[in-house]
C-alpha cells in the first residue's frame, strides 16, 4: 500500500472515528488519575505536580488528534500505530501517581514514545518531498530535542527532577508558537496544515466530556461511600447541578461558535493552535478543579474549608469562567463580561468563606449560585438582543446567526 494512502482525503467531511473514542477511553482514566494526585496532596507543589502532568497528558492527547485530523484510522497500519500508542498512553496514566516519585522512568519514557513514535509515523507515512513530510520532520526534531530533557529528568529526583521536566514542556509547548522552526531546514508555513473543521472540533469537544465525566465520577463514587443522609443529598445535587453549569457554559453555544469559527477562518491552523490547542487548556483544568472541589465539599460538607480546600473548591468555577476569556479576546478582541463578572464573584465568596469560616457546602452553593447567576444573564441577554446586534455579534464571531 502506498505510503501517501494512509491519509485521509482533505476535502472529505468526516467526524470522530470508532477507533479514535476507544482511544479516548484511555484519557477517562488519565483525568481520573490527575484528580486523584491533586486530591492527595493540595499544597502548592502538589498543584505543580498535577499541572504538569495534565499538561503532559494534554499534549499527549491534543497531538493524536492533529494527526488523525489527517491519518485515515480505517486504515490498517494507522489503527496498528494508534493501539500502540493508546497502550503506551494507558502506561503512562498508570505512572501519574508516582510521576514524581518511583515511577518516573516510566511516565516519561512512555510520553517521550508517544510523541515521538507518532510523530515518526506521520512523517515518513507522507511521500517524500511533500509539504506534509517536511512538516513532520520539523515537529519530530522538536520532540527529539525535548526527550533528553524528559529522560534526564526522570533519573534525578526531587527539585532537579521539577526543573529538567519543565524546561522539557517549554520546549514542547513553544514549538507551536514559532511552527516549529529549525534553522537547518526551510521554513514552514501554517499553510502547510490542513485541518478538517467539523472532525476537529468534535474531538476537543469530546475531551471536554471527558473532563467533565470526571466530575461525575467523583459525585457519584464519593456519594457511594457516604451515608445518604439530607447534607449529603444537598452537596450531591449541588455537585451535580454545577456539572451541568459547566457542560451548559460550553456546550449551550459556545462550542457550536468555535466550530463555525474554525470552519470559516481564513487561517484555521491559527484559529485551531489558539483557540483549542491552547485555548481549551483553561477549560480543562478548571474542570478538573471543580471535580475536586465537588469532592472536598461532599467529604465534608458541614466543616469549614481550610486554605488549601477553600483554594481548590474556589479556583475550580473561577478559572473555568476565566478560560473563555483569551477565547474571546482572540475572536473579537473583546471581553465576556458576564462571564468575567462571574468568575469575580467567586474569587469575592472565597474571601468571604476566608473570613467568616462558613460551612462547605454553604460555600458550594453559593459558587453554584454565581455559576447559575451568569448562565441566566446570558441566556436572558441572548434572546433579548436586537436583531442588528444579535447580526453584528455574528459578523465579530464570523459565524452565521441561527
Amino acid at each position: 500500500m502506498p505510503a501517501s494512502r494512509a491519509r485521509r482525503n482533505p476535502d472529505e467531511h468526516y467526524g470522530a472515528s470508532n477507533l479514535e473514542l476507544f482511544f479516548d477511553l484511555v484519557f477517562v482514566f488519565a483525568i481520573t488519575q490527575v484528580s486523584h494526585l491533586l486530591l492527595e496532596n493540595l499544597t502548592w507543589r502538589g498543584a505543580l505536580e498535577a499541572a504538569m502532568v495534565l499538561l503532559v497528558v494534554w499534549w499527549a492527547w491534543q497531538y493524536t488528534t492533529w494527526a488523525t485530523n489527517e491519518l485515515d484510522t480505517d486504515r490498517m497500519p494507522v489503527r496498528f500505530v494508534l493501539l500502540v500508542i493508546m497502550m503506551a498512553c494507558l502506561l503512562m496514566a498508570v505512572a501519574i501517581p508516582e510521576a514524581f516519585g518511583d515511577k518516573g522512568l516510566l511516565f516519561a519514557l512512555s510520553y517521550v514514545a508517544i510523541q515521538i513514535g507518532r510523530q515518526a509515523f506521520l512523517t515518513f507515512s507522507a511521500e517524500p518531498h511533500t509539504i506534509a513530510r517536511a512538516r513532520g520532520l520539523h515537529i519530530l526534531i522538536w520532540f527529539c530535542f525535548a526527550a533528553p530533557f524528559w529522560i534526564v529528568g526522570a533519573l534525578v529526583d526531587g527539585d532537579a527532577r521539577i526543573a529538567f521536566w519543565l524546561v522539557a514542556l517549554t520546549i514542547d509547548y513553544c514549538g507551536p508558537f514559532v511552527t516549529y522552526y529549525v534553522p537547518w531546514l526551510k521554513k514552514v508555513s501554517p499553510d502547510a496544515w490542513k485541518i478538517g473543521s467539523g472532525h476537529f472540533a468534535e474531538r476537543f469537544q469530546l475531551f471536554t466530556i471527558i473532563a467533565l465525566g470526571e466530575t461525575i465520577v467523583l459525585t457519584g463514587a464519593t456519594t457511594a461511600k457516604l451515608e445518604f443522609d439530607l447534607v449529603t443529598a444537598l452537596a450531591f445535587m449541588a455537585a451535580f447541578v454545577s456539572t451541568a453549569c459547566l457542560w451548559w457554559l460550553y456546550f449551550n453555544y459556545m462550542a457550536t461558535i468555535l466550530e463555525r469559527v474554525l470552519d470559516e477562518a481564513e487561517d484555521r491552523t491559527a484559529i485551531g493552535r489558539d483557540i483549542f490547542t491552547y485555548g481549551h487548556i483553561g477549560i480543562i483544568v478548571g474542570i478538573i478543579l471543580c471535580a475536586v472541589g465537588d469532592e472536598i465539599i461532599l467529604t465534608h460538607p458541614k466543616e469549614y474549608l481550610h486554605t488549601p480546600e477553600l483554594v481548590a473548591v474556589v479556583a475550580g468555577p473561577a478559572l473555568y469562567l476565566l478560560a473563555f476569556v483569551p477565547t474571546r479576546w482572540r475572536l473579537t478582541h473583546g471581553l465576556p463580561w458576564r462571564r468575567v463578572s462571574g468568575a469575580i464573584a467567586c474569587i469575592a465568596i472565597g474571601i468571604f468563606a476566608f473570613l467568616v469560616h462558613p460551612p462547605a457546602l454553604v460555600t458550594g452553593g453559593l459558587l453554584l449560585l454565581a455559576l447559575i447567576g451568569v448562565i441566566s444573564h446570558e441566556y436572558f441577554f441572548r434572546w433579548q438582543r436586537s436583531d442588528a446586534e444579535e447580526l453584528d455579534l455574528a459578523r465579530k464571531l464570523n459565524v452565521e446567526t441561527r
